[in-house]
């Protein structure tokens, strides 16, 4: 960790300012149907379900490169396209890659655009190569699991901007017209000035594959990859992270501190790797504000996926309703954000005038590992010391290797210099 990061060089380095966390404008394009050529890397339920809804999302649209590490992945996406948008696929055999490199084999295609889904750990060294590459990019949350991968996506979002590229990430309620009209008025002052905000993503569990006896433990962690930190980040980045946009987007900065706890009390057999079952994090802004996290993966418990925005002259759930002096409620025309995600990135491509929303979620992604780490160590952590943590991708990977499963972390046991 590099205690004599100053808190300017950190703004410096990560672009925390109140522009980067703006409300993307809408941008409207001429009609237009030359093809745009559209490459998955990452073929599972989200990379799959993404490519169908870029298919949705504008005329012109054509997937024409399917990458994954393992093949029945890629294999089941190309069935799953054809199914369900099957005038934009347009694959052939010798475009559908499988292994470590199926990235750079999907790169190399004349694909105009990447779609990026694999499991997160591996997100910033993609984006890195897929916008060295020239390619305009989607990329799902979050965008890395510590701060050594922040940093790559930070450089590579400033490149693709000099380059004229679009990035456009999976935080899918900033392209929700309920959220969007919702936030425009909290910016202009309809609820006054933020004082408090809460967040909350608690559920069940989720999907776990067993173990096969023909796997390694490299291909059982890759396989499961939400159930391991250095591929998911644990589930306060992976789903977490969505609220937490949220409120940073209303707050238009980042916290300066992180603490917490957490845990695993439900989720103990080993089937499930070694991350939390639940978090409860308290960030604090610089001028006093504190934001109160809530997630948690556990049966049997109720739901709740929200969040709640309290300002001087009143409050809001961010989603199309405000409550106090300047009383709103959204009932306007609200179309589906997983597709109006693709609608604003393909527009912008078309237009000239590339989206890009890097630095926006790296931003968010930097203060759910914030939170991770508070719960992980019990210390109190800003975002200088989250982006001091080293990179978590064990060396030399590959499907044959041996991996051991980190312990559970243990608040007051585990050290932030573990991370660093």
């Amino acid at each position: 960790m590099n205690k004599n990061l100053s808190r300017r060089e950190f703004l410096a380095a990560s672009g925390v300012a109140a522009a980067s966390f703006a409300m993307p404008k809408n941008v409207f394009a001429a009609p237009q149907t030359s093809k745009l050529r559209i490459g998955v890397i990452g073929c599972g339920g989200r990379g799959t379900g993404a490519a169908v809804n870029a298919c949705k999302a504008a005329e012109g649209v054509e997937i024409v490169a399917l990458g994954d590490l393992f093949m029945d992945r890629v294999t089941g996406c190309a069935n799953y396209i054809q199914e369900q948008a099957k005038d934009s696929f347009n694959v052939k055999q010798d475009h559908m890659f499988s292994g470590f490199d199926a990235y750079t084999k999907v790169l190399q295609t004349d694909c105009d655009m990447v779609i990026l889904a694999t499991p997160p750990a591996f997100r910033p060294f993609h984006l890195q190569a897929a916008i060295k590459a020239g390619k305009n990019v989607f990329m799902e949350k979050p965008v890395a699991v510590d701060g050594a991968g922040i940093k790559i996506v930070y450089e590579a979002s400033d490149l693709a901007k000099e380059k004229g590229l679009a990035i456009v990430a999976g935080t899918q309620r900033r392209h929700q017209n309920s959220y969007r009209e919702t936030l425009a008025r909290i910016h202009d002052g309809a609820i006054g000035d933020v004082v408090a905000m809460s967040c909350y993503w608690n559920q069940g569990g989720l999907w776990m594959h067993p173990r096969q006896d023909s796997w390694s433990d490299a291909e059982w962690q890759l396989r499961n990859w939400l159930y391991f930190t250095w591929l998911s980040g644990d589930h306060i980045c992976e789903q977490h992270i969505h609220n937490i946009d949220v409120c940073l987007w209303a707050k238009q900065k980042m916290p300066v501190k992180a603490i917490g706890h957490g845990g695993r009390q439900v989720r103990t057999d080993p089937a499930y790797g070694h991350i939390f079952d639940h978090f409860a994090i308290e960030y604090t802004f610089d001028d006093g504000t504190i934001l109160h996290s809530y997630c948690r993966q556990q049966d049997g418990t109720v739901a709740n996926v929200s969040e709640r925005i309290v300002g001087t002259k009143g409050t809001s759930n961010g989603d199309g309703r405000i409550a106090g002096e300047n009383a709103f409620r959204f009932d306007g025309d609200n179309p589906n954000p997983y597709v109006n995600e693709h609608t604003d990135l393909i527009a912008s491509i078309r237009s000239g005038n590339p989206l890009n929303e890097g630095r926006q979620v790296a931003n968010s992604t930097l203060a759910a590992i914030m939170g991770r780490l508070a719960a992980y160590t019990g210390d109190e952590i800003t975002p200088e010391e989250a982006l001091s943590t080293k990179s978590t991708m064990p060396s030399g990977l590959t499907l044959a290797s041996s991996l051991e499963v980190e312990a559970v972390a243990v608040p007051g046991k585990t050290k932030l210099v573990d991370f660093s």
